[in-house]
């Protein structure tokens, strides 16, 4: 990015800078109970086929179809039955002409037979403990295959069942259990050091002196870190002198973080010392961005690790927290698309602007077969209840200064859609109040 800080950019450019300066991290073996969320770092492929034989659809009998092929209601066939097949207990001969097996669903299917009659098509009256018959009337013909699993039906053998870049699901994590994988090679969590900068902040937990505020920034950030798929590690509060800030940046760098994030001191005031003592060990590339709220951010190295310097008041160290710090550290963990997705919202209530790209911190519904996001309370920078109550962001463009009730805007949803499914109403509207 060169020497000289950038000043003032528009959000979308310092996004492209800020990601172009980072790559997946190298990657790691993990359990596969630990996995969830994860993203591989190799293609995964099939060492036998899955299911690795043929096995039963249903509770029935296995049979040459062949041996059915008269068979009706009125007049079944009849078949000797010369034993039968459990799950995990295969049966150890081969069906014969004019015999079957019993078999449990999931049971491998014996040699010599090609079809399952299910339970119901038979006269065996089914359920538990019930002996073994000597004979079994079958109504209904069967056809070869049916009610037969092939083995390599699901996943044949030596295939990609995963390629690198895959989010480890649920549903992926028992297609690799099924496939006998005991680990898996993802990519490493990043490492990110957290700390804070302020005279007036103290620890919660304590007593506020006069003009003292709890901290919080170190508490939202670490969550926020964490829902992004990193490491967080929490650091101290520096005070409002450079020598301080250095020690604490110092602690940050002995850690060996894959970054490091400060919150408050990226200002222009006389106390806001992140610009001069970063640039002693490192640089700072970015500084200021025109986004509402969170314009004082700064962007840079400390020590050869990148750095971000985040405004003070919480809600902005929120926002470009999510802005520009998570799809970094989506990017570091692997993640195939670091930033979220956006979706079209309707304006529940008119929103006015300052011109520059601005975050409404919203709740947004489903309502009447539309989504719908209104203001989720005051939008002032350091108004932590409508954070509270937001399940999304709206995003109004730079440039546009006022919006009216009923305009579609594009949005930033923090839950999974279903979610938004019975949301209870918003608060009241409330007057947009000009933020830092």
């Amino acid at each position: 990015m060169g020497a000289i800080a950038r000043e003032g950019i528009r959000v979308d450019e310092a996004r492209r800078l800020i990601l172009q300066e980072f790559h997946p991290l190298p990657p790691e073996s993990v359990p596969l109970r630990e996995a969830l969320g994860r993203v591989l770092a190799e293609g995964l492929r099939a060492d036998h086929d899955l299911p690795p034989f043929p096995n039963s659809a249903m509770d029935g009998y296995a049979v040459r179809a062949a041996d059915t092929a008269e068979a009706t209601r009125d007049r079944p066939v009849r078949l000797q039955v010369a034993g039968e097949a459990a799950a995990g207990h295969p049966f150890p001969g081969i069906v014969q002409p004019g015999t079957a097996v019993r078999i449990a669903t999931g049971a491998p299917l014996p040699t010599g037979a090609d079809a399952v009659v299910p339970v119901e098509d038979t006269d065996d009256p089914g359920g538990p403990g019930r002996p073994l018959p000597r004979v079994v009337a079958v109504f209904r013909p069967v056809q070869p295959g049916e009610a037969v699993r092939p083995a390599g039906e699901d996943v044949a053998r030596g295939t990609v069942v995963l390629p690198p870049g895959t989010v480890l699901t649920p549903g992926a994590l028992a297609l690799l259990a099924a496939l006998g994988r005991l680990e898996v090679p993802v990519h490493r969590r990043p490492r990110v050091a957290l700390l804070a900068i302020g005279d007036e902040l103290v620890e919660p937990g304590r007593p506020l002196p006069p003009g003292g505020i709890y901290e919080t920034n170190r508490t939202a950030l670490a969550a926020q870190a964490l829902e992004a798929g990193a490491e967080p590690i929490v650091l101290g509060i520096a005070r409002d002198h450079p020598e301080d800030l250095q020690r604490l940046l110092d602690e940050a760098a002995a850690h060996r973080p894959d970054l490091i994030v400060s919150s408050a001191g990226a200002s222009m005031g006389a106390y806001d010392w992140v610009k001069e003592v970063v640039g002693r060990h490192g640089a700072i590339h970015l500084w200021r961005v025109n986004i509402r709220p969170g314009k004082p951010f700064a962007f840079g190295h400390y020590r050869g690790i990148p750095f971000f310097g985040l405004p003070g008041n919480p809600v902005s160290a929120m926002i470009t927290f999510d802005q520009f710090v998570r799809p970094a550290l989506r990017r570091l963990g692997g993640y195939p698309r670091p930033e979220r997705p956006r979706i079209p919202v309707i304006l529940a209530e008119p929103v006015a602007s300052d011109g520059r790209e601005t975050y409404f911190r919203a709740l947004i519904v489903h309502e009447d077969g539309a989504l719908r996001a209104r203001l989720s309370g005051l939008q002032g920078s350091h108004i932590l209840s409508a954070m509270a109550r937001a399940n999304g962001l709206v995003i109004v463009p730079e440039g546009v200064r006022s919006l009216p009730a009923g305009a579609v805007v594009m949005a930033e949803v923090w839950v999974h859609l279903q979610d938004l499914i019975g949301v209870p109403a918003a608060p009241p509207a409330y007057i947009v109040e000009e933020v830092p």
